[in-house]
C-alpha cells in the first residue's frame, strides 16, 4: 500500500487532512491538531500516525490533523517539542517506546516520561534483522558465526542509540556469547534502509512493518524477527527464539499529549482513538500495509510504558547502551 497517496492527503511533513464540511466552533474544530512525528517521513512512527489519524478524524467530530516531522537527536527534539507544547489539545506527539524511555538514561532531556498525557498505543511491531538480496550472509546461523569469528567486523545499522533496534542488537550480543557487531546509528528507518540496500552496511535492524515492502518486492531478506511469535505478515521468517536465541524485542508506537491536558479533552481523544482502533476501514488498511495493530488507550497505555521503563532500568544497569 502506498501511504503517500492516501485519499485524505497525508502527503508529507505538515500535510493537512481534509477538513469536514461542518466544523465545530470550539476544540477540536476551530483549528487543526498538530501531531509531531519525531522521525523522518517514511519510518514506522510516521506510517502509524498517517494511517490512524484519518480514522480518528472520522470519530472526533470537527477535528482535522496536521502531521509535522521533526527528526533529530534520535527523536529527542520532536518529543521535547510535544512535551513542552501548550496543553490546549492542539499539539500531540507520535512516540515510540522504548526510545521514549531510553534517551533520558543517557543524557539530559526536557521531558518526563511519567508526566505525559497517554492517549493511545496503536501498534506493537517486532524487530528484525535484515540484509539486502545480494548479501553473502545466508541466514541467522551464518550471521552469528561471522559475528563470533570476527567480533566487531560486521556493521549493523539501527534507528539510533537506545532505540528498540539498538536494544535488540545488544540483547542478541548478550544472548550469544562472543558475538559482537559494529553499531552504526541512523536518524530513522528510511535512511537506514537506503544504506542497507546500497551495500554500505552488512545488515540493518529495523521493524517488520518497515521492512515488509522491501521483503515483498525482493530487495530485502529477513534473517529473523524479534516477536514472541511469528508476525502474521511475515509467517515464513522464524523468530529469534525459534532459532535458539532467547530474545524478544518489539516497538510500541502511539500518541501522547503534553502534561496537563484537560481531562475532558483527553477523554474525547481516548474515546476517538478507541473507536478508530476498532474501525473496520482502518483495520483493513493496516492489514494491507502489514501494520501490527495492538491497541491500548489511556491508563492501560500509560501502565504499559511505565512498566517497560522499570525493565529498561535493569538493562541499563547491566549493559549501558550509551557505550555500545
Amino acid at each position: 500500500m502506498n501511504l503517500t497517496r492516501r485519499s485524505l492527503g497525508l502527503l508529507g511533513a505538515g500535510a493537512l487532512l481534509a477538513r469536514p464540511a461542518l466544523a465545530a466552533t470550539t476544540w477540536p474544530g476551530d483549528r487543526p491538531i498538530m501531531v509531531i512525528v519525531p522521525y523522518p517521513p517514511g519510518g514506522g512512527v510516521d506510517q502509524m500516525a498517517r494511517m490512524i489519524l484519518p480514522a480518528v478524524q472520522r470519530h472526533l467530530p470537527g477535528a482535522t490533523f496536521v502531521v509535522e516531522n521533526r527528526p533529530g537527536a534520535g527523536s529527542q527534539i520532536g518529543m521535547e517539542a510535544a512535551f513542552n507544547a501548550r496543553p490546549d489539545g492542539y499539539t500531540l506527539g507520535a512516540v515510540s517506546s522504548p526510545a521514549l524511555m531510553t534517551i533520558p538514561f543517557e543524557r539530559p532531556v526536557r521531558y518526563k516520561v511519567n508526566e505525559l498525557s497517554y492517549i493511545a498505543n496503536v501498534v506493537d511491531d517486532p524487530g528484525g534483522l535484515w540484509v539486502n538480496k545480494d548479501s553473502p550472509i545466508r541466514d541467522l546461523a551464518d550471521l552469528l558465526a561471522r559475528a563470533k569469528k570476527e567480533p566487531g567486523m560486521l556493521s549493523l545499522g539501527t534507528t539510533g542509540i537506545g532505540s528498540d533496534d539498538h536494544l535488540l542488537m545488544l540483547l542478541v550480543e548478550e544472548a550469544v556469547p562472543g558475538a559482537r557487531f559494529s553499531h552504526v546509528p541512523f536518524n530513522g528507518a528510511a535512511p537506514l534502509q537506503t544504506a542497507v540496500l546500497g551495500g554500505h552496511l552488512d545488515l540493518g535492524c529495523f521493524n517488520v512493518s518497515e521492512g515488509l515492502p522491501g521483503f515483498r518486492d525482493g530487495r530485502f531478506r529477513c534473517l529473523a524477527q524479534g516477536g514472541a511469535e511469528r508476525d502474521p505478515s511475515l509467517p515464513e521468517v522464524p523468530t529469534l527464539k525459534e532459532q535458539g536465541v532467547s530474545v524478544v524485542a518489539t516497538a510500541q508506537r502511539g500518541i501522547v499529549g503534553p502534561p496537563g491536558l484537560p481531562e475532558e479533552m483527553q477523554r474525547k481523544l481516548t474515546a476517538a482513538f478507541a473507536a478508530a482502533l476498532a474501525d473496520p476501514q482502518f483495520l483493513a488498511d493496516a492489514k494491507r500495509a502489514g501494520l501490527p495493530v495492538q491497541g491500548a488507550v489511556g491508563a492501560q497505555y500509560r501502565e504499559a510504558v511505565l512498566g517497560l521503563d522499570g525493565k529498561l532500568q535493569d538493562m541499563w544497569a547491566r549493559k549501558p547502551w550509551r557505550d555500545q
